[in-house]
């Protein structure tokens, strides 16, 4: 079965930078079109960033010039770098992976899109 883990979650202040990852087993991530999303406290759950198996990336406008996703393949993770963290990116953040080959936008950010989850890591950011 397919399993994903996240870790790199922490406690950092406003303009600092994280590194989430995302160790993937079961599956080879080249097989799949990936993404991180995120669920604050009083939020849904929205999209953050994905990428799919051609490599194309998406990105919400929140976080566009701040945030970049990848992958490695060679370790099977998932990456999201986070730079010039706001106090409104807190959140917990999910990995999520699918078989589908290509994501429109709108498909990469929905939370429908993916049939495999994570269990989560907390991001705080204080100002």
């Amino acid at each position: 079965q397919v399993q994903l883990v996240e870790s790199g979650g922490g406690s950092v202040q406003a303009g600092g930078s994280l590194r989430l990852s995302c160790a993937a087993s079961g599956y080879s991530s080249r097989r799949m079109s990936m993404g991180w999303f995120r669920h604050a406290p009083g939020k849904e759950r929205e999209g953050v960033a994905g990428i799919d198996r051609y490599s194309s990336t998406s990105y919400a406008d929140s976080v566009k010039g701040r945030f970049t996703i990848s992958k490695d393949y060679a370790k099977d993770t998932l990456y999201l770098q986070m730079n010039n963290l706001k106090p409104e990116d807190t959140a917990m953040y999910y990995c999520a992976a699918d078989p589908r080959w290509t994501m429109t936008a709108i498909q990469a950010l929905g939370v429908t899109t993916y049939n495999y989850w994570g269990q989560g890591t907390q991001v705080t950011v204080s100002s």
